[in-house]
């Protein structure tokens, strides 16, 4: 499903127009990405009854290079992920 999609499918539901459903949808993914990218003590988005999206931390670690074999030193990262709740895997395992 693609952004355009879940925005129909929200003016569908909701009686919105699609460009204020589209308005919406963007508004949601623009609030979580701030949440997200907040470089110290970002917190969780947590959605009761669908999931969590959470900031992980990748520590630094030496990975090789395939083609060459020389070691690399690759820096520490951040990056998000989602936990799904519990209801969100029953619903999906059926």
């Amino acid at each position: 499903m693609t952004k355009a999609q879940l925005s129909a499918k929200v003016a569908e539901r909701t009686g919105l127009t699609k460009k204020q459903a589209s308005e919406v949808v963007e508004a949601v993914f623009s609030i979580i990405t701030e949440v997200l990218a907040k470089k110290r003590n970002s917190e969780p988005v947590n959605i009761a009854g669908f999931g969590k999206f959470v900031v992980k931390q990748r520590p630094k670690r030496v990975v090789r290079n395939p083609r060459t074999g020389e070691t690399v030193e690759k820096p520490a990262t951040r990056i998000p992920a989602f936990r799904p709740a519990k209801q969100l895997k029953e619903v999906v395992a059926g």
